[in-house]
């Protein structure tokens, strides 16, 4: 089983919300604006598995300071294989000088993202205006 992480764009809409709805993320109820987002993102990274997209996450930076990753993805039956974690090296190659880069976590996450070096942001808080149903 070859990884492949790209930076190639994704042109098929369904691979996307097919990843999206096996994560049980409410963004798969908004395809249009979910493929908008990720295609204007500063970054996307992807992963594939022959033709099929198992992986992706995206940042949005002002390209010299400061970057957020908002999403970062692994289809659940692939997940432990080591995906994330290159799709984390791969941002890790454009973002590692940056003075701050940031991210929100929550669940069994909170525990990979520490595993490739993020910390709690001292005693800072997750805030937000959440427009989703669910859990993301």
């Amino acid at each position: 089983m070859e990884i492949i992480i790209s930076e190639t764009q994704i042109t098929d809409i369904n691979k996307i919300i097919e990843l999206y709805k096996a994560n049980a993320w409410s963004l798969a109820e908004k395809p249009n604006k979910l493929y908008k987002a990720l295609t204007n993102s500063h970054s996307l990274i992807t992963a594939w598995i022959d033709d099929k997209l198992v992986g992706l996450g995206n940042a949005i930076s002002d390209g010299y300071l400061v970057v957020y990753y908002p999403h970062l993805l692994v289809h659940p039956d692939y997940q432990g294989k080591g995906i994330g974690h290159k799709i984390v090296e791969k941002m890790q190659e454009k973002y590692s000088g940056f003075h701050m880069q940031m991210l929100t976590a929550d669940g069994k996450a909170i525990g990979f993202y520490e595993k490739v070096g993020f910390e709690k942001a001292g005693e800072t808080q997750p805030m937000w205006i959440y427009g989703g149903g669910g859990e993301h």
